[in-house]
């Protein structure tokens, strides 16, 4: 009798562990939320410092599309920015439109100089970055400035939430894929 109630224990037990290992797994599938809550309304940051641009790059992610420019510079400096949907793009000071593919563009000003201040030449200029199969983003420009800081359009999808922020020398712009 006693051997029908250990492996009775040991049934349930085992059931037990089996159930233990299906949570988690559920667990894991519902953990990513891409419930975001960042908005679509214009966004900024100061600093007095100009940080030059040396590179900019796109990943794509579960929730969102983003954009990372690298500075020149230390991590503690802020990159000055502002970052906003415009109906159509202007190319500053020209004011030139600039066609970008997408049904929204965001006008992303970085207060980077594009010329060296000790000589007055250019900095080498920022790379294309290709962002053809995105789910939210559908082509993104550099399109020039002038007085210190640099211009570029980024053509999304539709006007969906965004957000800006600083991690290290990179300024990180995500666009989300759906509100």
């Amino acid at each position: 009798m006693r051997r029908i109630g250990t492996v009775l224990a040991a049934m349930v037990l085992a059931g037990g562990g089996l159930l233990g290992g299906a949570v988690p797994a559920v667990a894991a599938s519902a953990a990513v939320d891409c419930g975001v809550t960042w908005g679509s309304l214009d966004k900024s940051g100061d600093s007095l410092v100009n940080r030059r641009l040396v590179g900019v790059r796109a990943g794509q992610h579960e929730c969102y599309d983003r954009l990372v420019f690298d500075g020149q510079g230390t991590s503690a400096d802020p990159i000055r920015y502002s970052v906003r949907y415009v109906d159509v793009l202007h190319q500053d000071p020209s004011d030139v439109v600039v066609p970008v593919e997408g049904g929204a563009v965001l006008e992303i000003s970085l207060f980077s100089s594009r010329y060296d201040p000790a000589t007055g030449q250019p900095y080498p200029a920022l790379p294309t970055v290709d962002v053809t199969g995105y789910r939210t983003f559908r082509e993104f420009k550099v399109t020039g400035g002038s007085e210190g800081y640099t211009q570029a359009g980024l053509g999304v999808r539709a006007r969906l939430p965004f957000r800006v922020f600083q991690t290290a020398n990179h300024l990180v712009v995500d666009v989300a894929h759906t509100w």
